[in-house]
């Protein structure tokens, strides 16, 4: 599989174990982890590279894997920053259309899309934006597509612990013959909500994970801790991609990470379950899975076409209205106008050229009928847009926008 290995990466100088800039414990206590959820045996003191989040984690790892002309495969809608980084590194992106309203993925359409020149196929799941979680009969697809085609997989698995209704996530690396041709990529910031800007949730946090130390960073944009989680050749080529990057994750940051990390299994059930909380500081993550079906039963209340129902993370992507004329953008627009309720358009997370694909049978028109909500927020939040929604319903009693 070395041969798999970027020439960015090989040609990197190799780094000594003591300049990898780890916080001792954070990689011993990342592999207990994934030991206990998937079963992998990963060597700490070489198979982990610590990044300043997910993001940074992705980018080395596709800078170190993909060489200028390659092939990746992604499943449509995907989150807009894959696309980037392929791009930098020189590789082609290739989609595949996750079939509407469930986004399940068709074998044939994606088995065709395999070529000669794929080196990798990126995986998010839980899903960014439809919240699918894939079940494992798609991940044996995708996992047979890596063995047969000798592909490489990066996964994004940041919404881990973010599953509902008794569904589970699976690490496609925890399939046969796929811990060694997978780099898992993931990070504090969702399970943890070490995103936004600092409030007063921020402030209780400090109570509630690290006594001085996490809540101090809690809600910081950009001050974030995340890994990837590779093969060791693969590793060490994205832990030399990470050092010319951002050289490292600053210390007191990986602290509070090992801090978080080192969570009793009580509150990583918190994030999703619906019912009493056993775990002292589960109040202040009041149930994902109560906030997704709140607003799932507000906005299908009010006209919009919700015949999918997330299954993990903490979107809901909406299809408009039947009788709508608007566009996602126009719709999103007239949205906070009028409502000051805020959704991204789905055309974001789209990729399939819509021009071309009018002179085929596939019709793509739905790709501007999706919007994107998030109900990761307060439920003082959800219900001020609840409110605020209320006030636009027609005689129907569905959302009229003037």
């Amino acid at each position: 599989m070395e041969k798999k290995l970027s020439s960015v990466a090989k040609t990197t100088p190799k780094l000594l174990k003591c300049n990898a800039r780890h916080v001792q414990g954070i990689c011993d206590q990342l592999a207990k982890l994934v030991k206990e959820m998937y079963s992998l045996d990963v060597d700490p003191l070489t198979d982990i590279a610590i990044c300043c989040g997910q993001t940074e984690a992705f980018a080395a790892a596709v800078f170190a894997i993909i060489d200028r002309g390659d092939e990746v495969v992604l499943f449509d809608p995907s989150y807009e920053t894959y696309e980037a980084c392929i791009a930098m590194a020189g590789g082609v992106p290739v989609y595949v259309a996750l079939d509407p309203p469930n986004w399940t993925l068709d074998a044939d359409k994606f088995m065709k899309s395999i070529s000669g020149r794929t080196k990798a196929i990126i995986l998010n799941s839980p899903h960014n934006p439809t919240g699918k979680v894939f079940s494992r009969d798609e991940l044996e697809i995708i996992a047979g597509a890596c063995c047969t085609r000798d592909c490489l997989a990066i996964t994004d698995e940041v919404y881990e612990h973010i599953t509902f209704d008794k569904e589970k996530h699976i690490s496609l690396a925890s399939l046969p013959g796929m811990q060694e041709r997978t780099v898992i990529t993931s990070s504090l910031s969702k399970t943890f909500s070490v995103t936004g800007q600092m409030t007063g949730d921020g402030l209780l946090h400090l109570v509630a994970i690290y006594c001085a130390i996490l809540p101090s960073f809690c809600r910081l944009s950009g001050w974030r801790v995340g890994w990837a989680i590779a093969p060791a050749f693969i590793a060490s080529a994205i832990r030399n991609i990470h050092v010319k990057i951002t050289d490292s994750a600053p210390a007191p940051f990986q602290e509070a990470a090992l801090a978080a990390l080192t969570s009793p299994s009580e509150y990583f059930e918190s994030l999703r379950s619906v019912g009493p909380k056993k775990f002292l500081f589960a109040w202040f993550y009041e149930e994902y899975e109560f906030k997704r079906d709140y607003i799932v039963e507000l906005l299908a209340g009010i006209g919009f076409q919700i015949c999918f129902k997330p299954q993990g993370s903490f979107f809901l992507f909406a299809e408009l209205p039947e009788n709508c004329l608007l566009s996602d953008v126009e719709y999103v627009k007239e949205l906070i106008k009028q409502a000051g309720v805020v959704a991204v358009p789905g055309c974001g997370f789209f990729h399939t050229n819509l021009s071309l694909e009018k002179s085929s049978q596939v019709d793509c028109g739905y790709q501007r009928r999706y919007i994107r909500f998030a109900f990761c927020k307060s439920n003082a939040t959800l219900a001020a847009a609840a409110q605020k929604l209320g006030k636009l319903l027609g005689a129907s009693g569905h959302l009229m926008l003037n």
